[in-house]
């Protein structure tokens, strides 16, 4: 191996290994598994269950025909409720996480500090205002 491509695979690997690639992977994995009970919650019971009210058995089946174009508005449908899902979801999770840490953080803000004490020419400072004050 070069050293150039040495140079290359260490890049890459520091890279890889950093927390936030690792943070990401595991989301993406979670996110397809959630994304996969959230299709199905849809196409398996929400749908069928609209389907009853709207004379079918299942919306994702209803489409129309314009001249030999099929369009299935019931496949639109069902993917635009499941945006929602995962958006909401995803949103209260922010949330949750975004309140857990500001719990955090407020205690360490709560404590207040005391002042910085004086630096020397502020006391010297003080010192000279004084002594003009008792000469008036």
């Amino acid at each position: 191996m070069s050293k150039k491509s040495r140079g290359f695979f260490a890049e890459f690997r520091e890279f890889a290994m950093r927390g936030n690639v690792i943070d990401l992977a595991v989301g993406v994995i979670i996110g397809s598994a959630f994304s996969a009970i959230t299709t199905s919650l849809i196409n398996d019971i929400i749908m069928p269950f609209i389907g009853l009210f709207v004379g079918g058995s299942s919306m994702t089946e209803m489409y129309v025909m314009l001249g030999t174009a099929k369009i299935t508005y019931g496949n639109f449908v069902s993917s635009v409720l499941n945006f929602l899902i995962m958006a909401f979801v995803i949103f209260c999770m922010v949330k949750a996480i975004n309140s857990l840490r500001d719990r955090k953080k407020k205690p360490e803000e709560e404590v207040v500090s005391a002042p910085p004490e004086p630096s020397n020419e502020e006391k010297l400072l003080t010192e000279i205002r004084d002594l003009l004050k008792e000469n008036r």
